[in-house]
């Protein structure tokens, strides 16, 4: 067994890789001490090689000397185990964003990086979900119970939540604000994708690949590019890890 962890800014994941398929994962917050809480984690395992990855991946290196790798290349790793014809991966995290570009052998080819402010990643849609006192489950669905995008011209996370207390105050109702929340961060995502290049194929994958919303207005924004959501988003970057653990493992 092989296992990955993807230690994110808020939540550690978890993939345990045998054979060729998942046999076992967790998802879990990462709380004050999130090394604590990934030996927790992988206490029940027995694995012959670990890797991990993500945010904390050198938290993880300091504490248990496991090998470390990108989180560009544990996701790239990731989607194309399952799903080889994806061309880009739109992965959007709790703390960044990221646009990858694939070879066709899921090489990484390009990519960009949203890691200097908040605007564009799920620490945005939470505080946004919070201004408008939505639950963040629920966020997602009721932004697509709107068809109306009124505009939010701020990408500052700062300035964005003043512009919804604006509107909140002038009386637009919140689903519409909540819409418009979800439209800037598709659109951030939609100018990533332009500046990195996409194919036919565009993967999602990270915990905002979960809010419905944003995946909706990513498909409509591309029109006719097939736009897919694997089971499990969230675990990607633990499967990728998880996958690479297995191939150094096979070479000792």
């Amino acid at each position: 067994m092989f296992v990955g962890i993807d230690l994110g800014s808020r939540a550690i994941k978890v993939a345990a890789w045998e054979g060729d398929t998942v046999v076992d994962y967790q998802i879990k917050e990462s709380g004050f001490e999130p090394h604590r809480q990934v030996e927790a984690m992988i206490a029940r395992y027995h694995p012959c090689t670990v890797i991990a990855t993500g945010y904390g991946r050198h938290l993880v290196k300091e504490y248990f000397d496991y090998a470390v790798i990108t989180e560009i290349k544990a996701h790239a790793i990731g989607i194309h185990t399952l799903l080889p014809k994806a061309t880009t991966i739109v992965d959007i995290g709790g703390q960044d964003s990221k646009v990858i570009s694939l070879g066709d052998k899921g090489q990484v080819v390009n990519f960009q990086m949203n890691d200097k402010c908040a605007a564009g990643t799920g620490r945005f849609l939470e505080i946004m979900a919070a201004s408008l006192a939505y639950p963040l489950s629920e966020f997602g669905s009721a932004a697509l119970e709107s068809t109306q995008e009124v505009q939010i011209n701020s990408m500052c996370t700062v300035f964005a939540e003043s512009e919804v207390i604006s509107m909140k105050n002038r009386g637009v109702p919140r689903q519409h604000i909540a819409r418009a929340v979800h439209a800037s961060v598709a659109d951030r995502i939609i100018s990533m994708l332009n500046r990195v290049g996409f194919g036919d194929t565009v993967a999602f994958s990270g915990g905002v690949a979960n809010n419905p919303c944003i995946v909706d207005l990513v498909r409509r924004r591309l029109n006719n590019v097939q736009v897919i959501v694997p089971e499990n988003p969230s675990i990607i970057g633990a499967l990728g890890a998880s996958i690479e653990a297995a191939r150094q493992g096979e070479k000792i």
